[in-house]
């Protein structure tokens, strides 16, 4: 079994050329900040320390969340990759760039993070997963582009290779290995069957310390995503967790809401019936398996995190470095006995969001009023001292830091019309109410001061329709002041 320490000393070995890099000369702090953009897919907010979890191995991620402004209830705008990627690159919500669905390409006219920042002095580069369109291809503002996926290639626009593969590929081949596809590609079940200094959080965290090292002289902006913990949840650090260290969510099965959404049941029956990564999803154990090996690939981010944190310290510009941590969605891994994302229960839709700005921030700092990813854009801008565009619909979360209360107090998701389900708003209250009303399905509505789990719909009971009503009344104030024409049901 691979410990991990052993997994440490596989991160370190990536950048041993380091000492060669760090001859170049340090820029002084106090000049432009940089930014380091760390994301997973599909990672819940209850991984770490900061959001009640000390059970799993998470060292790196605990300690930058003990220097951190910690969002303590952060939302993605929407529950499913592409639609919130692009909401985080962009700052604006899916159903204003337009990809609403998986695979729908980010529109060139939408203007991604270091579009808008619109600053040549940046170095900039985004490396792993990306899935707003033309996967392996640089774009949207972004100089340096190292890529891990190649399952997206039938999705390229016109023009673009789809024999053209990514970097991760090459870095693969280099190592030996044969593809295992009959389309000569590297599958995912294939990348995460390799040794842990062989797997895409490594290569990521390699040529992220190498990018930081090089431009140690001159501002940059780097994002990094990595796929962990996503599908297919396996890994080298799979045995790592116990099951006490892993265990199954605390409503699990939580499968007798009253009224809950067909769409919600369809998914969970899907599951049930097939299975997932060989686990009989009946039974416990099937689940128990599934969040054991969740933790590890929670871990094995983490390390890479440590590679990365340890090249920006010893470039000598961690102090002049923002650096924004979270995840596209969650991830439901046996809550109401449902896998995935996709829909508006807290699993899925709250998300990690930790931000350290060391030349604004002398300490820890902990929000529990309710934010959302699509602040993130008016932050980041602010925080390297650019103005926001006035069409964007978030505000920046360094007043709300600093204790100011936000122009907008509540926070709202979308479910966009989607072939995998029908289209819904949400809302959720300063005080921890949510509201879900969907067009053509049941709706819902949780006030999780009482039921955190989530387990006792309230919208047919009755007995809080003033709330209710004053909820739908927050959610139809939004959709017009965002031009949002989705006709929700009642």
């Amino acid at each position: 079994m691979l410990t991990r320490r052993s997994a440490l000393q596989a991160f370190a070995g990536g950048i041993s050329a380091a000492p060669n890099i760090l001859r170049g000369a340090r820029r002084p702090i106090g000049d432009k900040p940089n930014l380091l953009f760390l994301w997973t897919d599909e990672q819940r907010a209850d991984t770490l320390a900061a959001y009640g979890n000390y059970r799993f191995h998470m060292p790196t991620l605990n300690r930058l969340a003990s220097q951190s402004v910690v969002f303590q209830n952060a939302y993605c705008c929407q529950p499913v990759c592409t639609p919130s990627r692009g909401s985080i690159m962009t700052g604006l919500y899916p159903h204003q760039h337009g990809s609403v669905a998986n695979n729908i390409p980010l529109r060139r006219d939408c203007l991604a993070q270091p579009e808008l920042l619109n600053d040549s002095a940046y170095a900039t580069a985004y490396m792993g997963k990306w899935h707003l369109g033309d996967e392996i291809f640089a774009q949207h503002g972004f100089e340096q582009w190292v890529s891990i996926e190649d399952g997206y290639y039938k999705h390229y626009s016109p023009g673009h290779d789809s024999k053209a593969r990514s970097d991760y590929y090459y870095f693969l081949d280099r190592l030996g290995y044969k593809p295992d596809t009959k389309s000569g590609l590297f599958s995912r079940n294939f990348a995460v069957r390799r040794p842990i200094e062989h797997t895409k959080p490594t290569f990521l965290a390699q040529n992220a310390s190498r990018f930081i090292l090089e431009h140690r002289s001159q501002p940059w902006f780097l994002h990094v995503n990595f796929l962990e913990p996503h599908m297919p949840f396996y890994g080298p650090l799979n045995d790592l967790h116990t099951e006490a260290e892993a265990p199954i969510p605390a409503n699990y099965p939580g499968d007798q809401i009253d009224h809950e959404p067909g769409f919600y049941r369809r998914i969970r029956q899907g599951y049930l019936d097939h299975g997932f990564g060989g686990q009989d999803l009946h039974t416990r154990p099937g689940w128990q398996r599934l969040n054991r090996n969740y933790a590890g690939l929670c871990t094995q981010v983490d390390g890479a995190v440590g590679q990365i944190l340890w090249a920006l310290e010893s470039s000598g510009q961690a102090d002049n470095t923002v650096i924004v941590f979270t995840s596209d969605h969650g991830e439901m891994m046996g809550a109401h006995s449902l896998i995935g994302k996709m829909v508006f229960y807290e699993e899925a839709a709250r998300i990690p969001l930790l931000i350290r700005a060391p030349m604004f921030q002398s300490r820890s700092i902990a929000i529990s009023r309710p934010v959302s990813q699509i602040d993130l854009v008016p932050t980041i801008l602010q925080l390297l001292g650019k103005k926001a565009p006035e069409n964007l619909p978030g505000q920046s979360l360094l007043p709300v830091a600093a204790g100011e209360a936000p122009r907008q107090d509540h926070v709202f998701l979308e479910w966009a019309p989607n072939p995998d389900g029908p289209s819904g708003r949400a809302v959720i209250s300063p005080e921890g109410e949510k509201l879900a009303i969907y067009r053509d399905d049941n709706n819902l509505f949780f006030d999780r001061r009482r039921d955190p789990l989530e387990l006792n719909n309230l919208y047919y009971q009755g007995g809080d329709q003033a709330r209710i009503t004053a909820l739908r009344k927050q959610l139809d104030r939004w959709q017009k002041g965002i031009a949002d024409t989705l006709e929700l049901g009642s």
